[in-house]
């Protein structure tokens, strides 16, 4: 498990995800670094990817690229298949979420839902 003040990552064996729970805003190296992380549960587990997103925030534009850059493409080499985001009833973070999915779509799926529990209905 990684644990920042920014965010939490595990891996749920059950779901075979890797579930990451942002707490507050960060960027550059403390963004990326929880996701990295995130990376090599993937690669070694196969699994999808999890963010709960309803304490998020909107990310700096550099790094809102280099998850449609790297992060979205290497999840999808590493045996991913989906990520899920779990959002708000309003979807708070629409625009953001829409850009870290923006040229995506050929690799990867992308699902909203409102809890982890969701994620059984949808697969």
């Amino acid at each position: 498990m990684y644990t920042s003040e920014y965010c939490d990552v595990r891996y749920i064996k059950e779901k075979n995800v890797v579930f990451v729970t942002w707490k507050k805003f960060c960027c550059r190296d403390d963004y990326r670094k929880p996701l990295e992380y995130a990376l090599d549960i993937i690669k070694e587990y196969h699994c999808d990817y999890v963010a709960d997103t309803r304490n998020g925030f909107e990310n700096i534009p550099e790094d809102t690229s280099w998850v449609a850059e790297y992060f979205m493409p290497t999840a999808a080499e590493h045996g991913c298949g989906c990520i899920w985001f779990i959002i708000d009833e309003s979807n708070s973070l629409k625009e953001e979420l829409e850009g870290q999915q923006a040229g995506s779509e050929d690799k990867i799926s992308f699902r909203y839902i409102y809890s982890l529990d969701d994620i059984a209905a949808c697969k």
